[in-house]
């Protein structure tokens, strides 16, 4: 008898930590992209001056299985040092900074977006008498909210960082 198949999709943080080199990133891209393989979010950053390594943080989503084959064919490329899939490691903490503008140009629409804005902990970075930018930093379904509520009072543009992630605890990739 056949074992069954797993196909429920998991999101997946991965976090590659990789030789700071020209064209490596490319590299990371077109693996997901020659694949069909979606990235929800992706940052990258040196984290190693002296080895001169860079961090690069993907989520993505995926059943068990496709996770697991992008694991292997990112682990598989050159100069890939070290993957790891914190979401099924364990613990972990992921963080996003978003720029939020809000065009408000009523009192009340503007009272209640500095009300949320305080609320969400954002902070405004830039007021104008028609227009605010607030900055906020936080969890993806939380920066989520908080745009979803700017809606109705205004909101023109948002612009985010992608997730920044790493294990808690002692625990390093």
């Amino acid at each position: 008898m056949a074992t069954p198949v797993d196909t429920s999709l998991r999101s997946a943080t991965i976090s590659v930590v990789v030789e700071n080199e020209p064209g490596i990133l490319a590299r990371v891209v077109g693996l997901f992209s020659g694949r069909g393989y979606n990235i929800e979010s992706l940052t990258v950053a040196p984290v190693e001056d002296g080895r001169h390594r860079s961090r690069i943080n993907i989520v993505t989503s995926g059943t068990e299985m496709v996770i697991e084959q992008i694991k292997a064919q990112l682990d598989r490329l050159v100069p890939v040092h070290r993957v790891a899939d914190l979401t099924q490691q364990g613990p972990h903490i992921a963080r996003e900074m978003a720029l939020v503008k809000v065009i408000a140009t009523t009192g009340d629409k503007r009272s209640e977006a500095l009300r949320l804005a305080d609320a969400f902990r954002a902070r405004v970075v830039d007021a104008t008498i028609e227009s605010f930018v607030f900055e906020m930093t936080g969890s993806t379904e939380k920066l989520d909210a908080f745009v979803e509520l700017m809606r109705p009072l205004g909101l023109a543009e948002v612009s985010r960082t992608g997730v920044a992630a790493m294990a808690r605890g002692t625990r390093v990739i």
